[in-house]
């Protein structure tokens, strides 16, 4: 799954919010149910508190262009392993290998959370 940080700048390159947090807009199928294409999440950036679990936004060490969101499995040859939740999307580690960190998922924010669903009767 790839991503578009918000506002728009080439993909991999220059991913250096001046803030802790960035948008980032989600392109793809590869994070389905987790996350959907057009979701948008912020992003602290860092790899100091990421977890085997967490959701990322790295960038793959053969594609250095290609920014994406997966979430992380486990550190291996200094980097993480990375797979989607889509299980049919297979543009993860299992394709492109290990991957460098650049931030860690913390919220979506749009399209906007539910607290409560609401019902009609």
């Amino acid at each position: 799954m790839e991503v578009n940080p918000m506002p728009a700048q080439p993909p991999g390159a220059g991913f250096r919010p001046r803030m802790p947090l960035s948008a980032v807009l989600v392109t793809g199928p590869s994070m389905v149910p987790t996350l959907r294409h057009g979701d948008a999440v912020l992003v602290r950036r860092g790899d100091r508190r990421v977890r085997p679990g967490d959701v990322v936004v790295a960038v793959f060490r053969s594609r250095p262009d290609l920014l994406v969101v997966k979430r992380a499995v486990r550190t291996e040859a200094g980097g993480w392993w990375l797979a989607g939740d889509n299980p049919l999307v297979t543009d993860d580690s299992r394709a492109y290998g290990v991957a460098d960190v650049r931030g860690r998922v913390v919220a979506r924010y749009w399209p906007r959370p539910r607290l409560f669903s609401r019902r009609r009767v």
